[in-house]
């Protein structure tokens, strides 16, 4: 037999309503105030951190009688120097436009003497500039010959220092590899001159080839002239040192004609 466990009566009590009703048209309802959470004015040990007003017109009042961090000219380095006072860029790499320019007329005179003390000052910025454009007048051509310029030219000045250090048996005087380089390289400006020259000449003819002699002896006629002046046994073998500038700049005119 079951038993059975007396169960007390539940009663439901009506509660209000959680929806808000709308108020009937006519009747004007005020908006509730807004939220504004309060702020402390002061800290205490369960709002450690303080809040303090701010006054915009006291921080810029106080920011303009505060007297300035940096009173005096502020320089390149702390020195007080300007921008004016800087030298131009191309001086500070050491590149001579004036020299270069004063270099390039003495070669274009191929009858007069070039002043060998001019070219003691050697310099790289005038003979690539020239091997750059010998290079871009080939590539008019349909060549490109930039990697072999520069190849050639380097293995020509370390030919010419070679012949110079046999002949002279250690006594190169004011002639070292670096001046040797700018030398060749600035006689290279005939050859640049027939580069140019070349691209309105007709190809596979004798007169290409008559033009091209013309300017390999300026350029021996001058390279011989430089060295010989600047080497200290060069007077004594300026036949050997001619021949072996003429096969330096033959080369040179041979990758112009073909």
């Amino acid at each position: 037999m079951a038993k059975e466990f007396p169960v007390p009566p539940v009663v439901f009590t009506p509660s209000t309503p959680t929806h808000r009703r709308h108020p009937p048209p006519g009747m004007g309802v005020s908006p509730p105030p807004a939220f504004a959470p309060p702020r402390p004015s002061t800290s205490s040990a369960a709002n450690p951190l303080p809040f303090m007003s701010f006054d915009v017109s006291a921080a810029a009042a106080s920011s303009s009688s505060a007297p300035p961090l940096f009173a005096g000219p502020i320089g390149v380095g702390g020195s007080g120097a300007s921008f004016e006072d800087e030298p131009p860029l191309l001086e500070e790499l050491g590149i001579n436009t004036r020299q270069i320019w004063r270099k390039t007329i003495s070669i274009l005179h191929p009858f007069r003497s070039t002043d060998p003390s001019l070219h003691a000052d050697a310099d790289l910025s005038g003979p690539f500039l020239f091997l750059l454009s010998f290079g871009l007048f080939q590539l008019l051509a349909g060549k490109f010959h930039f990697g072999i310029v520069l190849g050639w030219v380097t293995v020509a000045s370390l030919f010419l220092y070679f012949v110079f250090s046999m002949l002279s048996g250690g006594r190169r005087g004011d002639l070292d590899l670096y001046r040797c380089v700018s030398l060749v390289g600035y006689c290279m400006l005939p050859m640049v001159i027939f580069s140019a020259v070349s691209l309105f000449l007709p190809r596979g003819g004798g007169f290409i080839f008559g033009v091209g002699m013309a300017f390999v002896i300026w350029s021996t006629r001058v390279c011989t002239r430089l060295l010989g002046e600047l080497a200290s046994s060069g007077d004594e073998h300026r036949g050997l040192i001619a021949y072996a500038c003429w096969l330096v700049y033959m080369l040179f005119s041979l990758l112009v004609i073909f």
